[in-house]
């Protein structure tokens, strides 16, 4: 009986620390180049998301700037101003991970995760790759206010 409830304490006490960390990515991010925030939420199944929020230049030839390189032709004309730009992450050994990034500057999604060094949870690393996660491309968003 004492060892359930040691157990039962336990998993009480760990359970809300797990996802208080967890939650430590969402908030609005500053994209590596600084012309753009992604907006990190997290949807009605656990999985998070990001949102394109801002633009430097958000217009093109005084319209707003779409998703003209997109490979499928009806997406070409959606706007880039609200773009679901992270899609699919979930939170496995302080990392988010099984998620894509849409990278609207090329047409192109690519398998991504995502996580933080060293308790600095104000500069969030992010890997886009394609096939083996060893091959890919690593920037760095920092939290925006």
């Amino acid at each position: 009986m004492k060892k359930l409830f040691l157990l039962s304490l336990a998993i009480v006490l760990i359970v809300p620390a797990m996802a208080q960390h967890q939650d430590k990515v969402l908030g609005t991010w500053l994209t590596q180049y600084g012309d753009s925030k992604v907006t990190i939420k997290k949807d009605a199944k656990g999985k998070f998301y990001g949102e394109i929020t801002w633009l430097k230049e958000p217009n093109k030839d005084g319209k707003p700037k779409v998703d003209d390189k997109n490979p499928e032709p009806k997406l070409q004309s959606r706007p880039i101003m609200g773009l679901r730009m992270l899609d699919g992450f979930v939170y496995k050994d302080n990392q988010w991970v099984d998620g894509t990034i849409y990278n609207p500057k090329e047409g192109k999604t690519y398998k991504c995760y995502m996580w933080f060094d060293d308790g600095n949870y104000n500069l969030l690393h992010v890997k886009g790759y394609i096939g083996f996660s060893f091959i890919g491309k690593e920037v760095e968003w920092t939290r925006s206010n």
